[in-house]
């Protein structure tokens, strides 16, 4: 999954950005409100990490003018200004959640998976799928019973996968996701990616569509006992 992070103070964005580079989201940062609205229309972006006090245009105007361009992706709002009254404010704007300043990491990280899974139309963490399940918080993935240890990249790859729950996606729309715009990619990193979770789940598993992209196979996810 994709954030745009949008916060002017350098470490605070350095420390946002670790975080949620080690919870296995993809990351791009930004530091003023201009270039942060022009990203949104762009699209692209699963959900933004936004704080208002921004140089050139201040955050709620990147709400306000985001959501009139019909820019319908997630806003957590980051921000010191603590009273009820600018809570309201920002959510009225169009965001859809409001974190003060100063702030617990896990907690921000926790609001980030709820955002995501109300998107998804999911109520609970857990991602299941036949015999698969991944849990997006512990960054567990568990296959026919036994516990792998994915890399960042593999993991948000198989995530992917499974939030389509079978459908296809794109190699565009998986590398969108998977890499952000100050990252240099090899042509076959993609396939590296998926050929290591093949190697590490069933080579059958994900599904080459020639043409369209990749998809999980319910079969072969079923578990061996329920066949």
């Amino acid at each position: 999954m994709r954030i745009l992070l949008v916060e002017d103070d350098e470490s605070l964005g350095e420390g946002i950005r670790t975080a949620l580079r080690r919870a296995a989201f993809t990351v791009d940062w930004l530091r003023d409100g201009v270039s942060a609205l022009a990203a949104m229309k762009d699209g692209g972006i699963d959900l933004v990490v936004l704080d208002l006090g921004l140089p050139h245009m201040d955050g709620m105007e990147v709400i306000r003018q985001a959501r009139r361009a019909e820019a319908i992706m997630p806003i957590l709002v980051l921000s010191a200004r603590e009273r009820a009254s600018d809570r309201t404010l920002g959510l009225d704007a169009g965001a859809d959640d409001y974190l003060a300043k100063p702030f617990d990491t896990q907690e921000l990280l926790a609001r980030v998976r709820a955002l995501l899974r109300r998107v998804g139309g999911r109520a609970t963490p857990l991602l299941q799928f036949g015999a698969l399940s991944l849990d997006p918080a512990r960054l567990d993935v568990v296959w026919r019973g036994k516990s792998l240890d994915l890399p960042r990249r593999e993991f948000a790859l198989l995530r992917m996968l499974m939030e389509h729950r079978g459908r296809p996606i794109s190699r565009e729309s998986a590398q969108q996701r998977l890499y952000g715009w100050d990252e240099d990619v090899a042509s076959n990193a993609l396939d590296v990616h998926v050929h290591a979770l093949r190697k590490k789940l069933d080579p059958a598993l994900i599904r080459t569509l020639r043409g369209i992209g990749y998809a999980l196979d319910a079969k072969v996810a079923q578990d061996p006992g329920d066949a």
